[in-house]
């Protein structure tokens, strides 16, 4: 598989910097690292982003997420391994993502209002849009995925066995 286009050599300055600086808020949002990781994984599982689920898999293998918490994301509805807060997120992620099937259901909101603040459920709806923008740039240019390195620093599994 080839690129079709670099994204960054083409339009970083501007383009690319600017969906930086969302990322950026994103990431200070105050929504917890793990949680941003499974909605990420999702959508991109969704989406079929291989190029994003390379780089979001290692970043929270990076961070400390288990193997089997990530395995089984793709059924994660049917799976004990995910808090209620976690799952109500998952569920945003994919009416949001999932937009023209349903148009994001009251349902959904009705599970995502009980565990987050209003605030949280904004940042939340943008973290998912922009792993929807992420996945459209990275799909249409043939992104291709297997070199990306994680800048995070691995986390001990001890640490992250006691933070759960």
């Amino acid at each position: 598989m080839e690129a079709r286009i670099n994204t960054r050599n083409v339009a970083y300055m501007e383009g690319i910097q600017a969906l930086l600086g969302v990322q950026h808020y994103i990431e200070k949002s105050g929504l917890e690292q793990s949680l941003l990781d499974l909605v990420v994984m999702r959508a991109s599982q969704i989406n079929g982003c291989a190029y994003c689920l390379d780089m979001h898999w290692k970043d929270a293998k990076a961070s400390g997420e288990t193997d089997q918490r990530l395995y089984g994301l793709d059924a994660w509805e049917e799976s004990p391994y995910y808090t209620k807060r976690e799952r109500a997120a998952l569920h945003w992620a994919e009416a949001v993502t999932k937009l023209t099937e349903s148009h994001v259901p009251d349902e959904a909101f009705e599970a995502v209002r009980k565990e987050f603040s209003e605030k949280e459920i904004v940042d939340l709806t943008i973290a998912i849009g922009m792993i929807n923008l992420w996945n459209r740039l990275n799909i249409a240019n043939r992104t291709v995925p297997g070199k990306y390195v994680s800048p995070r620093k691995p986390v001990p599994a001890e640490a992250m066995a006691a933070s759960r």
